[in-house]
């Protein structure tokens, strides 16, 4: 099979590093930052944005703008990757790790409501594999309870609810542009946001507490380095002109691909709500039913690998059962869904999905083929 390989570059990239490497302003103030800051905002549906070093400290500035600290706690989904935990610990505030929704991936409105206490100050929702989580619902909660709705769309750049890109509905969302992202630049994040007053206190916790108007030597806020570099920008505004395209292609060959398995019997796929209008396709989701399939989700795992079609049976474990949280402070509701998606989830990758239709037909022969056997 012709597997597309990922990430994929061309001379556009090339030509945009040498100006970068020209100007000999190489770092955080080379004037490609600000400009893709202005584009991804804007194709997200966002007033502002502030570019970071990588997705996992724009988790920890967006919480530390929000004045997330010591004595809070913000309620985030048992299915993620870490740095959706890490980044509360790391402000001083203490995750409530919470079940995610059967089928859709996604954090479990009512579980999220049945969680909160008089120290919650926050939810923070991730959209699994692309399509968003439940936002009204969510948002519903979250202004009863007068809670911060935020949003990590590391897996959704470009995707939508009811046409409201990923991003534009929480306080502020936290993207991420590493390696293996649909948009990428082999690191790198960024937070958008449609506060003004937000967007100051990214600038000034992400470039060691500086604030416009002053020195270089004048400091406000007790901040850290989390600027991004002009030949990061460089690779993302390349890459940035080709992500509507891909997003196109994979969402047609998701869909040949699904038509086509749709009468397998035993795997459930991700199921989407109506309301994502639009949906990145980072991931193609399923969960195995072992007795009606004939195979576990591990041995499904294997049969495909050997088949030379690229999956990865989900996570290891949740969130909470890391060792990290034996010494750390966290909270930990029931998950039961959490926990049986560790033994029957599975994911396939969004390059995939950029291959042509013969590849997605084999593809879909191969996993026929494999159950049937």
């Amino acid at each position: 099979m012709n597997i597309p390989q990922w990430p994929v570059a061309g001379s556009r990239e090339q030509e945009l590093i040498e100006a970068v490497l020209a100007s000999k302003q190489w770092g955080g103030f080379n004037e490609m930052v600000a400009r893709v800051e202005r584009e991804f905002a804007a194709y997200q549906q966002c007033r502002f944005g502030v570019a970071m070093a990588n997705g996992t400290v724009t988790l920890e500035v967006g919480l530390k703008a929000s004045g997330i600290g010591p004595g809070d706690e913000v309620i985030v989904p048992a299915i993620s990757f870490i740095s959706t935990a890490t980044a509360v610990a790391r402000v001083g505030a203490v995750p409530v790790f919470t079940d995610i929704e059967p089928y859709s991936f996604n954090i479990d409105p009512d579980r999220v409501e049945q969680a909160i206490t008089k120290q919650t100050k926050a939810i923070l929702a991730v959209h699994f594999g692309g399509p968003l989580a439940d936002m009204v619902r969510l948002q519903e909660i979250a202004t009863k309870h007068g809670l911060l709705l935020l949003e990590d769309a590391a897996h959704a750049h470009g995707s939508e609810w009811e046409g409201k890109r990923a991003g534009s509905i929480g306080q502020w969302s936290s993207f991420s542009f590493q390696n293996g992202k649909v948009l990428t630049c082999g690191e790198g994040g960024m937070v958008l946001t449609n506060d003004e007053t937000v967007d100051a206190a990214l600038r000034s916790y992400s470039n060691q507490g500086r604030r416009p108007g002053f020195t270089w030597f004048h400091h406000f806020d007790l901040a850290s380095n989390a600027r991004f570099t002009g030949l990061q920008a460089a690779v993302l505004l390349s890459q940035l002109a080709e992500l509507d395209g891909q997003i196109e292609r994979r969402t047609r060959n998701a869909t040949l691909l699904l038509d086509a398995l749709r009468d397998v019997n035993g795997i459930t796929w991700q199921k989407i709500d109506p309301r994502v209008t639009r949906n990145s396709w980072y991931l193609v989701l399923g969960r195995i039913d072992e007795a009606k399939l004939g195979m576990s989700r591990d041995a499904f795992h294997k049969h495909l690998t050997a088949a030379g079609v690229p999956c990865t049976p989900f996570y290891p474990h949740t969130l909470y059962d890391n060792p990290l949280w034996q010494s750390t402070p966290c909270r930990v509701h029931p998950c039961p869904v959490s926990e049986a998606c560790i033994r029957d989830a599975f994911w396939l990758p969004h390059y995939l999905l950029l291959g042509d239709e013969e590849l997605i037909v084999q593809v879909a022969g191969v996993i026929e083929r494999e159950v049937a056997a």
